[in-house]
């Protein structure tokens, strides 16, 4: 059950310049359904990605990296669901080199101007000859306007496709930013097990889209957590086109704060999306750490709370046991925690001051804000200045009941 996520219509999904986008079926782990995606890029489109931390990262994931460090220009993303390529060794190495070399000799490109991508079932091998014999569909059905069939056919343990499409001016010319991501268990930061895909059709130097990137993913898609295990397959591109005849060429330019600003509210919409519609989730939470010394201090704090299952059982339940996040405060990792100063609030209400209950906090006060689909968790540490603030959301008995029948 999504937790209000907002689906556009059709006619506000923009399809970005220089952008094309093919769906096909290729019968990888289930028949009839489309689960292969293509995405065409004009020559000159800038691109550049983040990528997984785990030791265990995918194949696609490992090629990707490979072409991305290259001198030529990536023409084309190849995606794939139903099966991740990891835990495949070699042989899911030659899988992801030969998908990319079966669709650079159709778009007549270089295989390594070719990024390929896979999500499903790990340690059991890719059915690459299902995925090429299916290349000649995904490229006829390639349109400018197919961003919501991509949205679908991406998605695995998903239940709503995830799509987020806006213009904004620039300096006096209409800026298109679209994309895609998909998610749903497996979640939690450097990254998520999520596929983010968001093109624009700026033009942003190849050198700044690289900084920018890893910007705008600490931002959105590593602030997010749904139970804590981080993926093997996780990747977060953008795209930028220049078919706008917008070219930014530096961080210098007044232009690029406005556009910087709209790809990161682009991501964090995404990524949320992914918490919204997280497996069995009832309740999307906020969790909002104040006056903390530094960014990685707050964190420890937000994460250690997000990432607690007596919290989050707690929350789906609507029980306001909220000792738990006082727990899962004090074992966060800062040894000089002074509980004494610390302050907690469930929305609007206060319920822990001066290392105890609030003596003006009533149970039914808590229990009224944790019936609430959309729930504020905020704690002031009383140690410093810097804020950061994750989403995650609370575990039901239909988290439990996708991830036993995951395989079947």
């Amino acid at each position: 059950m999504a937790i209000n996520l907002h689906i556009p219509a059709r006619h506000a999904i923009h399809p970005v310049s220089g952008i094309e986008i093919g769906t096909a079926e290729a019968g990888i782990r289930k028949a009839n359904r489309r689960d292969l995606t293509l995405i065409k890029l004009t020559e000159g489109t800038a691109v550049a990605g983040v990528f997984t931390r785990n030791r265990f990262r995918a194949a696609p994931v490992q090629v990707c990296e490979s072409h991305l460090a290259g001198t030529q220009g990536i023409r084309a993303l190849i995606i794939n669901t139903g099966n991740a390529n990891a835990g495949t060794g070699e042989p899911g190495m030659l899988a992801a080199q030969t998908t990319c070399k079966a669709l650079a000799a159709q778009l007549s490109i270089q295989p390594n101007q070719v990024l390929p991508f896979s999500t499903g079932v790990i340690l059991e091998p890719l059915p690459v000859a299902r995925i090429v014999a299916a290349l000649p569909a995904v490229i006829a059905d390639a349109q400018t306007d197919h961003w919501f069939e991509a949205a679908h056919s991406i998605m695995t343990t998903d239940t709503q496709p995830k799509i987020h499409s806006r213009q904004i001016e620039l300096g006096g010319t209409l800026v298109t930013l679209t994309g895609v991501s998909k998610g749903a268990g497996m979640i939690r930061p450097n990254m998520a097990t999520m596929l983010g895909f968001l093109a624009t059709d700026a033009g942003l130097a190849p050198a700044l889209l690289e900084t920018a990137i890893r910007q705008i993913a600490d931002q959105s898609f590593n602030r997010i957590t749904v139970d804590g295990d981080t993926s093997t397959n996780d990747s977060f591109i953008i795209m930028a086109s220049g078919r706008s005849g917008v070219h930014i060429e530096s961080a210098d330019d007044p232009r690029y704060p406005m556009l910087f600003e709209a790809l990161t509210d682009a991501a964090r919409d995404l990524a949320q999306k992914i918490v919204r519609d997280a497996e069995g989730a009832t309740k999307f939470m906020t969790i909002q750490i104040e006056e903390a010394v530094n960014s990685e201090e707050a964190l420890k704090v937000a994460y250690s709370i997000a990432h607690s299952p007596l919290v989050k059982t707690a929350f789906y339940a609507s029980d306001p046991n909220l000792g738990r996040i006082l727990c899962a405060i004090g074992y966060a990792g800062i040894d000089d925690l002074d509980v004494s100063r610390l302050q907690l609030w469930l929305g609007d209400v206060r319920v822990a001051v001066n290392g105890g209950r609030d003596p003006d906090y009533l149970e039914a006060d808590g229990q009224r804000i944790m019936a609430e689909p959309e729930i504020l968790i905020r704690v002031a540490l009383a140690r410093g200045t810097t804020s950061e603030t994750v989403y995650t959301c609370d575990f039901s008995h239909e988290y439990v009941s996708i991830n036993a029948d995951y395989r079947s």
